[in-house]
Order: C-alpha cells, then sequence, then structure tokens
C-alpha cells in the first residue's frame, strides 16, 4: 500500500515537474488590479511583452480595477493553479490599513505564491514653487515655524503616499495637515493653483511636472540617489532611514507548483537583467531588482514590519 501510494506521487511529481519544463504550452493571462493606462498598468504591459518574446507564447494583460485592488485578487485567486494565470501585484496589496485588508478576499501574501518582484517607484515631496524652499531641511524649519499651516496633499486614506506623509510627519515631527485626494491629476492640480502646499507621489505620477517646473522636487524617498536624477537629493539625506517605495511584483494563484513558479521567476529575472528592459522603466522612474521567490517573500514581510507602526498609529486615529 505504501508503495503504491509512492509510486503516484512520484508519477504527479513527474508530471508537474515535466509541465514545468514546457512551461507555458499555451497562452498566459496576466491580472492587473489597476485601469488600463495607468502607471502599474504600462510596467505590466511591459513585462507582458518581454515574457511574450521568452515564451513564443501570447501573455495576455487583463485589467481588473477597483476595490482597491480586491476585484484584481479575487479573479487571480479563484483562477486556476497551472500556471496558465499570473498575478501583478501591486504594494498596497500587501502593506494596507485594516479595514483596507478586510476587504481582500486572500491575504496575497500568505495564499499567493512568490514568483518575483519587478520593480520600485520611489515617493516623491514635491512643493509649489510659491512656497518659496528649495529642499526638505528648509520645508521641515518652515513647517516648524508655521504648525498646522501648510496643507500636503496625498491620495486616498491608507495608500503608500498617505503613509509617507505620516511617516513624514512623524519623523520630522512638522506638523502640516494631510489632505486626501483621488488621484494625482486632482492634487496637482490644486497644487498649481496654491489651494495645497506640497504633495507625495511616486516618481512617475509627478514627472512631468517636475519637468515642466511647475513642481518643486525637494526629496526622493529612494534609498540612494536615483541614477538619472542626481541632483534630487533623498530623504534620508535629511532624515536617517527613511525610504518608501511603491513596487510591484508577480505572484501565482494560490496552490500554483513550485516547480512552476521557479520557472518563471528564472525567466523574468533574466528579463530583468535586459538593458533596454532596465531603461525602459526607468524612463517611468520605476527601477528594477532581481529577487528569488523565496527572497521575494522576505522583502514583503520587511516592508509589512516597516510600515506597521505607521499604519498602527493611522488607525488609532480618526480619518481626516
Amino acid at each position: 500500500m505504501v508503495c503504491a501510494l509512492l509510486m503516484l506521487l512520484g508519477s504527479v511529481l513527474s508530471v508537474f515537474n515535466a509541465a514545468a519544463q514546457v512551461y507555458p504550452t499555451g497562452p498566459v493571462k496576466l491580472i492587473v488590479p489597476t485601469a488600463a493606462g495607468g502607471a502599474v498598468d504600462v510596467i505590466a504591459r511591459i513585462v507582458a511583452e518581454y515574457l511574450r518574446r521568452s515564451w513564443n507564447q501570447p501573455v495576455l494583460v487583463v485589467n481588473h480595477p477597483g476595490a482597491g485592488g480586491a476585484i484584481g485578487v479575487r479573479a487571480a485567486g479563484t483562477s486556476p493553479s497551472d500556471g496558465s494565470t499570473l498575478y501583478f501585484a501591486i504594494s498596497s496589496n500587501f502593506v494596507a490599513l485594516p479595514e483596507m485588508q478586510a476587504t481582500m478576499p486572500y491575504d496575497v501574501a500568505r495564499d499567493f505564491a512568490p514568483i518575483g518582484f519587478v520593480g520600485e517607484s520611489p515617493m516623491v515631496i514635491g512643493a509649489s514653487p510659491a512656497l518659496g524652499v528649495n529642499s526638505l531641511a528648509e520645508l521641515i524649519a518652515l513647517a516648524h515655524r508655521r504648525p498646522n499651516e501648510l496643507n500636503l496633499a496625498v491620495l486616498s486614506r491608507g495608500g503608500l503616499p498617505h503613509l509617507t506623509g505620516e511617516l513624514l510627519r512623524s519623523r520630522s515631527g512638522a506638523d502640516m495637515t494631510v489632505i486626501h485626494y483621488p488621484g494625482a491629476p486632482q492634487a496637482l492640480t490644486d497644487l498649481f493653483a496654491g489651494r495645497v502646499h506640497l504633495a507625495i507621489e511616486s516618481l512617475p505620477a509627478f514627472s512631468g511636472a517636475i519637468a515642466g517646473g511647475s513642481l518643486q522636487a525637494l526629496a526622493v524617498a529612494s534609498p540612494h540617489r536615483l541614477p538619472n536624477i542626481r541632483d534630487l537629493p533623498t530623504v534620508a539625506e535629511t532624515l536617517p532611514g527613511f525610504t518608501a517605495t511603491g513596487w510591484t511584483a508577480l505572484m501565482a494563484p494560490p496552490g500554483t507548483p513550485e516547480s512552476i513558479t521557479r520557472r518563471i521567476s528564472k525567466d523574468l529575472r533574466t528579463i530583468l537583467a535586459q538593458p533596454e528592459f532596465i531603461a525602459r522603466l526607468i524612463e517611468l522612474g520605476t527601477y528594477t531588482q532581481s529577487m528569488s521567490p523565496s527572497e521575494l517573500a522576505e522583502f514583503i514581510q520587511r516592508q509589512q514590519l516597516m510600515w506597521k507602526p505607521v499604519i498602527t498609529e493611522i488607525g488609532s486615529k480618526s480619518p481626516r
């Protein structure tokens, strides 16, 4: 009996290993939890293009926006676990307020299978040129002189720009009023009109305004100065250890065999090393980083631990 079970298990494993060797044998669907045309969607389509070249199979981007990412998570979570569907995860799937996590049909970090990191888009602290500050240190000093007078525009409650804003307030001791917006364009409109003084968003959302001179970039919350914007200081140069980046990663539906996720991870890391791919993402203000499935899982845990105190602090307050 035991021998028969062992033989059966060996046969099943052989099937999975054989499938991984020839993966994929048909079209692959890549579910994206944001609307078409946005920064995440653009990056996902570039990844899909390179995977298609690598696999010589169609890789179809399918957008499932809405409900803070819950619709996309549900679509991916209920998909077959045979590698025919992948999920383009965003940082807010893993780092979010408890009330947002409660709406998720799955715990993506726990239930989905990690494949690999794709890229990160650091948060930028920007000011209206009319405010008259040229550095983060000048901004903090001004906020201390004028407590509660400066308005800081961020996206909806619980998003990474909001968390970054709260971390900035906590670390700098600068008491600014946080105002939530449904999107970066609305926040920038009010900043240009002088209704708000500051804004925090990812580099891709701000790049046009920075280039046009309508937004004064004070600092970027990346670990190091960016290779293509060397003159922009990091937040950590003023507030040591301060980092805040939005990021994307490739995941697979629950139950996807490890043999398949390892194969996809290897192919993804090959793509991430291509100079042309790196250059295309840098143009979008996104920076690649190669990670194995286990390294991605560890990275997610570190991000969750890093943001936990900020999330706890926000949760203890009433919504602003």
